[in-house]
């Protein structure tokens, strides 16, 4: 039963704390500036908790994920449930 729930799965990129007035006056075509080197390894996250590792791929015209750590999957359980 536990299998079949839908989690969020968040892979982020980097992050950047702003002052809020500036992110108010973000506009279509700004870019951010990040904390990660472009070729860092990304975090994957479900419920805000790390569970592996990846880097960035072209998939056709989307971007994906390769794997290249996972946690074991009673660690990953672990995280699903307690978001």
């Amino acid at each position: 039963m536990i299998l079949s729930l839908d989690v969020p799965l968040i892979v982020e990129i980097g992050r950047r704390h702003m002052a809020f007035e500036d992110v108010l006056a973000l506009q279509p075509g700004a870019i951010l500036e990040l904390d990660k080197n472009a070729e860092a390894r990304l975090e994957v996250l479900v419920n805000n908790k790390v569970i592996g590792q990846g880097e960035a791929v072209k998939v056709g015209e989307n971007f994906g994920i390769r794997v290249t750590e996972i946690d074991s999957p009673e660690q990953v359980l672990q995280a699903a449930v307690d978001g």
